[in-house]
């Protein structure tokens, strides 16, 4: 028979447990003078443990089945479940539930595997610019199939006073911005498609995403334990790369819920009063520059198939300026959608209002991608004037 590893939360190592959103020790719902959801994560470390059984492979471990095993013991049936690491079949029938091994996807029989010849499971179509639908570029990992089932679970038990709605929202944008790229990565989708023309390739590698980090928890081909001089513990390693794994995604799920939820609905009262901020609808003005604005932006885009797309958003920073920033193209980091006229840029204070001929400029960016104004009403002026100067071009 193989060996059968057999790991628990209690002999986990100490590590990567302090890090500050663990501190988090209560659960509140409010509602903010802007109507506005406020939401804290609930603690559930304390919650009594299962004494269910999680079944992966032994060998070396990828952010697959890592992040799986930790959205399993989130759950309350599998909560701090031990996990038993073997590709035996005999000790894989033991357990309660099995992924990543076994060549079965079967949710009645809580069996996830995805290396089937014929396995050509999805998450639900992405939502395009016009409002149409598109497959996904990539098959579900068996983190993906435990997210497709127990995902939402996950997130109630952090989050119970979710709406329907936000719940889903949040599930759908938790899978967008994270799990997806573990899906794509762990089934070999290449980041940038093949039969460009011209061709496209990286000019960097990123090696310092949370599959990478995973791998870098497996022992190296030499490496010896200082204390026993003998090779290091897979059990205890495959454990500190789950709790990685389950740092990453509360810390998207916190930002998700905690902060994008909370602001989506002021990013949409301004995109609906969009033709008050501005005639051209191309303007919308925030009451603060600190919220999460861009992912909003193009999800109310494409929810209302806002058309002219809008440009620039207006908002004031902590010192109380008015910033003009542009929107980026959507799928874009560096590209905008109408960048601040080339003559502003680079230039600050009174040589930029003479330039500009408004009054109150404080600066522009040497990229063109923000501004600055004294007054609502002089940044206001700067988009004006740069859509008329887009337009002209």
């Amino acid at each position: 028979m193989a060996a059968a590893f057999h790991i628990t939360r209690r002999n986990t190592l100490p590590i990567l447990l302090s890090l500050p959103f663990y501190s988090t020790s209560f659960h509140l719902f409010a509602t903010m003078s802007t109507s506005s959801p406020v939401f804290k994560r609930a603690k559930i470390d304390g919650l009594p443990s299962s004494t269910k059984t999680i079944g992966t492979h032994s060998g070396t471990f990828q952010a697959d089945e890592a992040l799986g095993c930790w959205m399993l013991r989130q759950t309350p049936t599998y909560r701090n479940s031990p996990v038993v690491r073997s590709r035996d079949p005999s000790v894989l029938d033991t357990c309660d539930i099995v992924i990543d091994v076994g060549g079965i996807y079967d949710h009645e029989k809580l069996r996830y595997d995805h290396h089937q010849r014929d396995y050509d499971e999805k998450f639900t179509p992405k939502q395009n610019k016009d409002g149409s639908t598109s497959e996904r570029c990539t098959k579900l990992s068996a983190s993906g199939l435990v997210y497709r089932h127990y995902g939402k679970g996950v997130i109630k038990e952090y989050y119970p006073d979710l709406t329907e709605e936000m719940l889903n929202l949040a599930y759908e944008k938790m899978y967008n911005s994270f799990m997806e790229a573990i899906d794509a990565i762990d089934t070999g989708v290449e980041p940038i498609p093949d039969g460009l023309d011209p061709p496209v390739s990286l000019v960097y590698r990123d090696s310092t995403g949370l599959s990478s980090r995973v791998s870098r928890c497996n022992a190296r081909w030499n490496e010896v334990d200082d204390t026993t001089n003998e090779p290091p513990n897979p059990d205890e390693r495959f454990e500190i790369a789950s709790q990685m794994c389950g740092d990453d995604f509360l810390s998207v799920l916190t930002k998700i819920v905690e902060a994008d939820l909370p602001a989506r609905s002021i990013v949409e009262q301004a995109v609906n009063d969009r033709f008050e901020c501005d005639a051209s609808g191309e303007i919308i003005k925030l009451p603060s520059g600190g919220l999460p604005w861009k992912s909003e932006v193009y999800e109310l885009e494409h929810q209302y198939k806002i058309d002219p797309l809008i440009k620039y958003v207006l908002y004031t920073d902590q010192s109380g300026m008015w910033r003009i920033q542009c929107v980026s193209v959507e799928g874009k980091a560096f590209e905008n959608r109408l960048g601040l006229p080339k003559e502003w840029r680079g230039v600050r204070d009174q040589d930029l209002e003479k330039i500009a001929g408004i009054e109150g400029c404080t600066f522009c960016h040497a990229a063109g991608f923000i501004g600055g104004n004294k007054s609502y009403e002089g940044a206001l002026e700067m988009a004006r004037v740069a859509l008329k100067k887009g337009g002209e071009q």
